[in-house]
């Protein structure tokens, strides 16, 4: 039996024609045609294993998986050479909306979605008409208040458990996460909301982005957050964002 060597490939990707990371039955996603176009590159089956998963039209700046292939593209030792033989070969294939940035061979337990330690999103908003932010942005027609949302976006963090932000029947072990940064600020068209965590449940960050428009809107106040989280009722939370607005930024190890 051929022995198998174990890469790290770090991909970003525009989520707007996907269904998600993860293969589905009966839809298009990015897992499906990495799968598909490394498979033809390697000359072998190739499934990636992603460092989680983003819904329908999600987008990522930053994504990380590994899969494991017995030789690449010819023998002799990984080089820088091969490395970007690699990956011109992988890009050549790949539609314009899925870009491979790297890729590198790691230890035989290397694992993309249990080593990584820290996960950051961003949500973008902005408020007039753009036809270049269409699938990129949410608009909105009236700025909320920033200082209430960020007023709550800190009660957040005192809180691990967020079953109230989360999809149910996601057949996860614990909805428990460790949130260390979550911040509305301001740009040139708008705002952006970032969040930094461990790890994050299904439809968590469009969540909880959807409860604090309602507390930028006045609706609750900031302290509602507390009664929301402790109640662990997703009924309770606000409406889910649009996907378009949402990106996966970063990803630690």
């Amino acid at each position: 039996m051929a022995t198998l060597q174990r890469y790290f490939i770090q991909l970003s990707y525009n989520g707007t024609n996907y269904h998600g990371w993860q293969v589905q039955k009966n839809a298009m996603s990015v897992q499906q045609v990495l799968n598909e176009k490394l498979s033809i590159i390697l000359r072998q089956p190739i499934e990636t294993t992603g460092c989680g998963r983003t819904d329908t039209g999600v987008h990522a700046k930053d994504f990380f998986a590994h899969f494991d292939a017995g030789e690449t593209m010819d023998h002799g030792p990984w080089s820088m050479e091969k490395k970007e033989s690699l990956l011109r070969s992988i890009n050549a294939v790949l539609p314009v909306d899925i870009a491979v940035k790297d890729i590198f061979p790691v230890a035989a337990d290397a694992n993309a979605r249990f080593d990584a330690r820290l996960r950051t999103y961003e949500y973008h908003i902005h408020f007039n008409k753009d036809p270049f932010k269409n699938n990129y942005s949410w608009e909105l027609r009236d700025r909320p208040d920033l200082e209430l949302m960020n007023k709550a976006a800190q009660l957040m963090m005192a809180y691990t458990d967020f079953s109230c932000f989360s999809k149910s029947n996601t057949q996860v072990k614990t909805n428990n996460c460790k949130i260390t940064y979550a911040r509305w600020e301001e740009t040139e068209s708008g705002i952006v909301f970032r969040i930094s965590a461990d790890r994050f449940l299904r439809n968590m960050v469009r969540a909880i982005v959807g409860t604090l428009i309602m507390v930028g809107r006045k609706e609750i106040e900031p302290e509602a957050v507390q009664q929301i989280i402790e109640s662990k009722n997703r009924s309770k939370a606000g409406t889910s964002v649009p996907a378009c607005g949402l990106y996966l930024t970063e990803v630690l190890y």
